[in-house]
């Protein structure tokens, strides 16, 4: 039993490490995607942000669908779904096809990563659980990092269309070997699941990010911008008064006002927002206005994913030192640092782009493990798994929010499917720049004083650290 107990941690550690590196993956791929399917800067933002945002605003649900079904029957109709739909992005001919496979993408993914995370707490007892959770957080920063770098050998290899088939096997061998290994489990028959809940806060962030994207065109003052922000407000308002009404909410109102939870959701949005927003902007930048290939832009971007991971330790060894109010403030620095150096746009990429987005990535890994860590460390025992919960939510809408912001702040240099001029990636890097110092000001008021009480290194590069 030992033995296959360690073998589904395997298993489970590589569907999620799947789910991670679709995050990044794609990102190497756009100019080739754009270039075959002719597509725009306002399709190939949703390529990329379609996935977060259903991944994101559905992950709550898939968590609560786990609970009350048995996590291994929920887990197995993720994998199926998620499978399904890698092999349909990448047949489809299409950008509307292939916007609707990463949609289904992110549907699957809601479902497997919350009832993997579900299976390992349930399988491994004491020190083992410890070392099994200790694997799934690393798997953030190695799914980050694995995901530029896959993303520019498959792209420049076989074609970008393998960015999503290489799902198709792993997917496929999980089927086959899960059922084997996973005992059945039986849910706990909760009655009600927030299904209104979840559908209104995926729709009301949809609206915001096609509110942002829409302004790159229309202009931030124009009737189609100012009319979608405006419902999204309002779906956001809505979302608030059914999570009031609710006898069991999907984001309990109570645990979501408290200031460690406002902090936590606070930086998770806004941390990945900037990665996501970097890692968008400098993608075309070196393959379109500096001539890399994708496997070179891969190769170039490696570095960085290993860097937010670097990060990421050394902040949680500051914190038990000077706490996370002033990591986070002094992280945020860091990637105004990092972002500013960005805007000079350097001729050489090793010199002139590599330093400033390490620094700004370097930045970033910190400000990660202070938003969980801070979170946990202040909330009641008995509301972490839902605080937990919420702070993962905003780290992958923060990421289809970034992505958003910037491709429409760098409009100008992004406008068709070949790019034209460089104001536009300076405008974003400079907008990067603004956010993160804005953001780090905000934090030193914000984020909860003193050392948060056992902090576990977090080696989160794009993190999913459910349930700490």
């Amino acid at each position: 039993m030992r033995q296959s107990k360690w073998l589904v941690l395997g298993l489970l550690a590589f569907v999620q490490f799947m789910l991670v590196v679709d995050i990044t993956v794609v990102q190497i791929a756009l100019p080739s995607i754009g270039t075959d399917l002719r597509l725009g800067r306002e399709s190939l933002t949703w390529v990329v942000t379609t996935y977060t945002l259903v991944f994101g605003g559905l992950m709550i649900l898939g968590g609560r669908l786990a609970d009350l079904f048995g996590a291994r029957r929920t887990l197995l109709i993720g994998l199926v779904i998620f499978t399904s739909a890698s092999a349909a992005a990448g047949l489809a001919g299409s950008g509307a096809l292939l916007i609707g496979g990463r949609a289904a993408q992110g549907l699957g993914a809601a479902l497997l990563s919350p009832a993997a995370l579900s299976i390992i707490t349930t399988t491994f007892h004491d020190k083992d659980r410890t070392r099994a959770l200790g694997v799934w957080a690393a798997i953030g920063g190695a799914g980050a990092a694995a995901g530029v770098l896959l993303g520019g050998l498959l792209t420049a290899g076989p074609g970008w269309q393998w960015v999503f088939f290489v799902n198709v096997p792993i997917g496929l061998a999980g089927l086959v070997l899960l059922p084997r290994l996973v005992p059945a489990q039986y849910g706990a028959g909760q009655r009600s699941i927030d299904v209104p809940g979840a559908l209104l806060v995926t729709a009301a962030t949809g609206l915001l990010i096609y509110g942002l994207v829409n302004a790159g065109d229309a202009g931030w003052g124009s009737a189609s911008t100012v009319g979608t922000l405006l419902a999204a407000a309002a779906a956001y308002g809505l979302f608030l008064l059914v999570e009031a009404r609710t006898a069991v909410p999907l984001m309990d109102l109570r645990t979501m006002s408290r200031r460690p939870v406002v902090s936590g959701m606070f930086l998770m949005l806004v941390a990945t927002g900037l990665l996501l927003g970097l890692f968008f902007l400098t993608s075309p930048l070196l393959q379109e206005v500096r001539g890399y290939s994708a496997l070179e832009t891969g190769l170039v971007f490696l570095p960085v994913a290993l860097a937010i991971t670097a990060g990421a330790q050394v902040g949680g060894h500051l914190m038990g030192r000077v706490g996370g109010r002033a990591v986070a403030a002094g992280s945020f620095v860091v990637t105004a640092i990092g972002a500013a150096l960005l805007t000079q746009l350097g001729e050489n990429v090793w010199t002139g782009v590599l330093p400033g987005f390490l620094l700004a990535a370097f930045g970033i890994g910190p400000v990660f493990v202070t938003a969980t860590s801070t979170t946990l460390a202040n909330v009641p025992s008995a509301e972490a798994g839902v605080a937990s919960g919420v702070v993962t939510t905003f780290h992958e809408l923060g990421g289809s929010v970034g992505v958003a912001v910037m491709s429409t702040v760098a409009a100008a240099s992004l406008a068709g499917p070949v790019v034209s001029g460089t104001e536009g990636f300076a405008a974003g890097y400079a907008a990067c720049a603004i956010a993160a110092a804005v953001s780090g000001a905000i934090a030193l008021l914000l984020v909860p004083g003193g050392k948060p009480v056992a902090v576990a290194g977090h080696g989160h590069g794009h993190g999913h650290g459910h349930g700490h």
